[in-house]
């Protein structure tokens, strides 16, 4: 598609080394990749395969298993997620990726609410992206009023911005329009099809989270780009997939059973297909 950098994230899942998906992201169409990090992640590396390979590294995932210590944890607790947010956009700044996406909650159903403590160190974290020219593209995911939060006190810094995961959208905010929300601070997507909610109370639980194929799951795909339309979006279309099914969930077995090579094609044939439904 070109009017359009297609890009994938880079996943375990996939059963190969992250230089190896990106060498087969490429053999496959996409022109463009993600990474997850974590502390020794040799990044420099992948930021140096990316430009051999002529492909666009879009962003990186921080680690999000401390995003509640940042509102609720002790002392101790809030410091090292801080940090090690700190780190993340770290290196990013030092290769070049202009863009770190991060979570700002993470759980369900414990009765807390957003708080000056878990602002005040979100404000630290953001002070230092605009220090280091990072921009922090905060993601929709379960506890969307800690999302909320952080737009209203934050929505104006030049280093805050918004990553949509329409898979988030149907299972963790109940099929809220969240481009309606955030759409104007748009930098980053993570597409993704799922079932929505399966229980039939309504209960949000990350099972649901299949990121299955784009067309595989109930998603509206029309009018799903007709929104990113209207956001003006004319970033990288980033899909973030996954091959194995959550416990006691069975929809991405078939995935599993393809060779990787095969797979990526498929994905590469739906990720066109979605962005031939743009007009932008």
């Amino acid at each position: 598609m070109w009017k359009q950098i297609l890009g994938l994230s880079v996943n375990d899942q996939f059963g190969y080394d992250t230089e190896t998906q990106m060498k087969m992201f490429k053999e496959a169409g996409f022109d463009a990749f993600c990474t997850p990090w974590r502390h020794g992640h040799p990044i420099e590396k992948y930021a140096a395969l990316g430009k051999e390979l002529g492909m666009v590294y879009q962003s990186i995932h921080a680690p999000f298993g401390k995003s509640a210590d940042m509102w609720h944890g002790t002392e101790q607790e809030q410091r090292e997620g801080v940090d090690e947010l700190i780190e993340c956009i770290d290196v990013c700044a030092d290769n070049g990726v202009k863009i770190m996406v991060a979570h700002v909650y993470i759980g369900f159903y414990d009765g807390e609410v957003p708080n000056e403590t878990g602002l005040k160190n979100y404000g630290e974290v953001i002070a230092h992206a605009e220090e280091r020219g990072v921009k922090i593209a905060f993601e929709n995911t379960e506890g969307e009023e800690y999302l909320a939060a952080i737009f209203e006190r934050f929505g104006s810094s030049p280093s805050v911005g918004y990553c949509w995961d329409t898979g988030h959208e149907m299972c963790y905010n109940r099929s809220q329009d969240m481009l309606a929300l955030y759409g104007d601070k748009l930098i980053a997507t993570h597409l993704n099809d799922n079932l929505g909610i399966k229980d039939f109370d309504g209960r949000i639980t990350f099972i649901d989270d299949l990121h299955l194929l784009p067309g595989d799951g109930i998603a509206d795909w029309k009018e799903r780009m007709a929104r990113l339309d209207r956001c003006g979006f004319d970033g990288v279309m980033m899909f973030e997939l996954n091959t194995k099914s959550k416990p006691g969930r069975h929809e991405n077995d078939c995935y599993a059973r393809l060779p990787l090579e095969e797979y990526l094609a498929e994905a590469y044939k739906r990720a066109c297909k979605l962005a031939a439904m743009r007009s932008f």
